[in-house]
């Protein structure tokens, strides 16, 4: 495996990206979330471009526009559709044998590609989606599921059986978290509505990761159909899946969609 430094024009600003080559006409492209580098947290996407370029297929991440290495204005997800783009078109100029790419987003990289139609991708892979309407989530809130998740440990837990029992658990404020618990979900609005939207006009096959501990894709699931047979789960999974299972996970799951 060979791995190379690309700069990528971008409406008068310059992306730097890193390739990982390898022989396939496949080729996985990684859209990072948020304000993250294009190595990923702990350099988890860097390793696992590693992992699948020596797997034979090329990978391509990026920084976008203000972010990382790359210069320009930082206009946050939503105005990241041109920097894909041009990294899509940068990818099959590195790799002229491409003959299709999957792209892959974790988090608001996930919604970015979506809000971008794909951006030009044959596929997607979209990890715990971004749904709150905002850069950050809200305090505040937590899905029903999640909610669910808390109280059934909590019942699972002898110490705190014992602290319902013997008067040392907040009644108010146990009512409250079963009302939330037994709440249906609400229907999309917002980003929610909009990534329902354009993951439903996308041609192409879409697979949906969920991280079981992560936040927001306790949040992403609150308002989805729970029968998709798109989605998949990862139990004990955090949202940037560093556990060794996650990863292995992680990784069998975009292989298998570069090789479907």
């Amino acid at each position: 495996m060979t791995r190379r430094f690309l700069t990528i024009p971008c409406e008068g600003a310059t992306l730097h990206a890193t390739l990982d080559e390898a022989l396939g006409s496949t080729g996985l492209l990684i859209v990072t979330g948020g304000n993250e580098l294009r190595a990923g947290a702990w350099n988890g996407q860097a390793q696992m471009a590693a992992r699948i370029a020596q797997a034979g297929f090329p990978v391509l991440r990026f920084d976008r526009r203000g972010v990382g290495d790359s210069d320009g204005p930082n206009g946050a997800f939503r105005s990241s559709g041109p920097d894909i783009a041009a990294a899509m078109a940068a990818f099959r100029a590195a790799c002229p044998a491409l003959t299709r790419i999957v792209a892959h987003g974790n988090c608001d990289g996930a919604s970015a590609l979506v809000l971008a139609g794909g951006g030009g991708a044959d596929a997607l892979v979209l990890s715990n989606p971004w749904t709150f309407d905002g850069e950050e989530a809200p305090a505040d809130v937590m899905p029903a599921a999640a909610v669910r998740s808390r109280y059934l440990a909590k019942l699972k837990n002898p110490r705190e059986v014992w602290r319902l029992l013997s008067g040392g658990v907040n009644l108010g404020k146990l009512l409250k978290g079963l009302r939330a618990a037994a709440a249906p979900a609400p229907a999309p609005v917002g980003l929610a509505a909009e990534l329902a939207t354009g993951i439903a006009a996308f041609p192409g096959p879409v697979r949906i990761l969920l991280a079981a501990n992560d936040r927001t894709a306790q949040a992403f699931l609150a308002g989805w159909d729970k029968t998709d047979p798109r989605l998949a789960h990862c139990p004990g999974a955090s949202h940037s899946f560093v556990e060794a299972h996650a990863r292995d996970w992680l990784f069998e799951q975009l292989t298998g969609a570069l090789g479907a």
